[in-house]
């Protein structure tokens, strides 16, 4: 296939390849990207017509195209047709989503690779990040569909709401509503203009969801245009995935508070002499750990196992059910992700392919829709649902002869497989972005990072952030308005629906009880220097679960950047670092303790010189999982007592069953992906 085009079998919604039916046990297994595995090796691999930096021609074994540079001094763009910061929204967002990958050698659903696997594994970090996801794919989505319905139904921009009711009203006089709707729906996925002409843009924050009118941001000052609360960042994209984070810690404080029986109201009274007995302890909703026992027996009730019945059943049946839960959200949050990646596509993906799919979808039902009248269409519907109540028994014959003789047919229907073929979601895009990179031996350096805060100051407006149809007013608000609006008020972020909600969120940790946590702060932080202390003693001693955890706490983290070759970090707690050569056809993934490397590197310099320890060709490798450096509750603990970053780890298995764990690794992420992209495996992920 063209690397911007496709042929008649691209275009039509048909699966790419039967095998999954026809061919149940098929494997395919690929050494490079000039095997074209999937649809993304034959883009990365391909000679594009709007190149970046990243894509153009060099000598070099590996280009350095920005790594560690500040932000202002790395070119752009990076890749040709998108511009850096938009990558880097993409990236930092695969690094969260992306945590445990397999090779997989059966054909690939779509023709894309990285989906995710039917019996992916749970882990409550994991059902985080993916709620995360949700927040800032359907969520977000769904409220500026909120915010531009009630921009229009508040009728403060005339034009465009006179207009949209005269096309509905002339449409329901003449029992046109479906074709119109239809014709709509055509223009807006052929001819990308008629969603701002339609649809004019404005910031989700600035739009007030009940009066459709202007508003002052939830954070007090408009500092960004794609969140829901304006707050300011320092990186395009900050914002929202904060809102995330956010998204998922208050839904968790506001089940906490439930599990704890808090009540405000039955707090006793107190002044500021003498706090009472709350002022000697935290606040319960900091202390996770038996906080539901702690409620039922504070009201007289038994709280053991032995006594109550149901709270092994119970916790058993919702941690089973969290796994397909999570799956659930995951696919909801895939299938807008294409939704949205088939409606305006990034390059190097086609540009107008899957827009025309989706469009010659719906042109038989605007030519149906002519002829089939209200009547027909009920007469239709109400059999439908009357024969998918009574007529189980056909179903299920016509279900058990489907999966007899034609099994893994559902996977034939996906709509990754069928309307959606093709189209990736951004993990699939983000991996396509960095085999880009790989392809022409220029990895793509990390997202840039800032150690301030993003200032308290409103953004630049301009016509792609915020305007109107024809001559309306944006929002029906003039420039002082808007400027009223956009400027900071410190006061705006702490305003609440009222006294009940702002008691029931207040923390009520008095200040003996800050006292006291800062003591125990001190004494967990000695402890923990004490225990990593320890673990050198005991690394030398032969444990290897110590040896694991030395220098997890990086002393210096600017001396710990390394990459995009070499990559400081331990094996069996002895420094060194993993680099990858890419000299030979096939490139490897080494390890070496060669203490030149942080001086010299390793291009000039072959194996023999660097003597490694452990090499495998990255061909070989069929499974990578990133660990923590640390527990995962050891590493709250550690990173609240000391406020320092966790340097976490990476696992490798090679086809070989050997298993090498690299631990210490400020850049882990960097490797990571680097490793899933620079060969030609198919990966899933898990």
């Amino acid at each position: 296939m063209a690397a911007n085009g496709g042929t008649m079998k691209d275009f039509l919604p048909i699966p790419d390849t039967l095998s999954p039916v026809t061919e149940p046990d098929k494997e395919e297994v690929f050494q490079t990207m000039a095997d074209s595995p999937t649809m993304s090796h034959t883009l990365a691999a391909s000679d594009h017509d709007e190149k970046g930096i990243a894509q153009e021609a060099h000598d070099l074994e590996v280009k350095d195209v920005g790594w560690h540079e500040p932000e202002k001094n790395i070119p752009t763009p990076l890749v040709g047709g998108l511009a850096n910061d938009d990558l880097w929204i993409l990236v930092r967002r695969f690094n969260k989503q992306m945590y445990h990958v397999k090779e997989m050698t059966a054909p690939a659903p779509g023709n894309l690779d990285l989906n995710v696997a039917d019996e992916d594994e749970f882990s409550p970090d994991k059902f985080r990040a993916t709620v995360e996801r949700l927040y800032m794919t359907v969520i977000i989505g769904v409220l500026g569909a909120v915010k531009h319905i009630a921009r229009l139904r508040s009728w403060k921009e005339a034009r465009r709401t006179t207009a949209f009711a005269a096309a509905y009203f002339i449409a329901w006089l003449f029992d046109f509503l479906v074709p119109l709707f239809s014709l709509t729906f055509i223009a807006l996925i052929v001819y990308p203009p008629s969603r701002d002409m339609l649809f004019p843009p404005a910031p989700l924050a600035l739009v007030s969801s009940s009066e459709g009118g202007v508003q002052k941001p939830k954070a007090g000052v408009l500092g960004s245009t794609d969140s829901a609360t304006g707050a300011p960042e320092n990186f395009k994209g900050e914002a929202v995935e904060a809102e995330a984070s956010n998204f998922v810690n208050s839904i968790t404080s506001v089940a906490l508070a439930s599990a704890t029986g808090k009540n405000p109201q039955h707090e006793p009274p107190h002044t500021a002499e003498n706090e009472g007995p709350s002022a000697q302890i935290p606040d319960p909703t900091a202390m996770v750990a038996e906080a539901g026992d702690a409620r039922v027996s504070a009201n007289g009730g038994t709280s053991n196992a032995k006594s109550d019945k149901t709270k092994e059943p119970m916790e058993n049946a919702m941690w089973n059910k969290m796994r397909p839960v999570m799956h659930g959200v995951a696919d909801v949050a895939d299938t807008w992700e294409r939704m949205a990646n088939a409606l305006s596509p990034t390059p190097p993906f086609p540009h107008d392919m899957y827009r025309l799919r989706i469009a010659a979808v719906i042109v038989p039902m605007l030519a149906v829709s002519i002829f089939v009248t209200s009547y027909m269409f009920m007469k239709g519907l109400t059999f439908g649902a009357g024969f998918g109540f009574f007529g189980d028994p056909v179903i299920q014959r016509g279900l058990k002869w489907l999966n007899t003789n034609y099994p893994n047919w559902q996977k034939l229907l996906e709509l990754r497989n069928t309307l959606l073929k093709g189209v990736p979601t951004n993990a699939q895009l983000t991996l396509t972005l960095l085999r880009i990179g790989e392809s022409n031996k220029a990895p793509l350096p990390p997202p840039p990072t800032a150690n301030e805060p993003p200032p308290d100051e409103p953004v630049d407006l301009t016509d792609d952030h915020i305007r109107a149809t024809g001559s309306d007013w944006p929002l029906n608000a003039t420039n002082e308005e808007l400027e009223k609006a956009m400027e900071h008020d410190p006061n705006t972020p702490y305003e609440t629906a009222g006294d009940d909600v702002a008691s029931a969120k207040k923390k009520t940790h008095g200040g003996k009880a800050h006292h006291m946590l800062s003591a125990v702060k001190k004494s967990i932080k000695g402890s923990i220097e004490t225990t990593l202390g320890a673990d050198h003693l005991k690394a030398k001693a032969g444990s290897e679960t110590s040896k694991q955890r030395l220098g997890v706490i990086p002393r210096n983290k600017e001396q710990q950047l390394s990459g995009p070759i070499e990559f400081k970090c331990r094996f069996h707690g002895k420094r060194g670092h993993a680099y990858i050569s890419t000299k030979a056809t096939i490139p490897c993934v080494s390890f070496s303790q060669n203490k030149s490397i942080a001086t010299e590197g390793t291009d000039a310099r072959g194996d023999e010189e660097l003597k490694p320890i452990w090499s495998i060709p990255v061909a070989e490798v069929t499974e990578m999982k990133k660990l923590g450096g640390l527990g995962w509750k050891a590493k709250l603990v550690v990173g609240w007592a000391l406020d320092r970053e966790i340097a976490d780890g990476i696992e490798i298995k090679d086809k070989q069953g050997n298993s090498y764990i690299l631990t210490a690794m400020v850049l882990r992420d960097e490797l990571f992906n680097r490793l899933i992209s620079i060969s030609g495996q198919k990966w899933q992920a898990w």
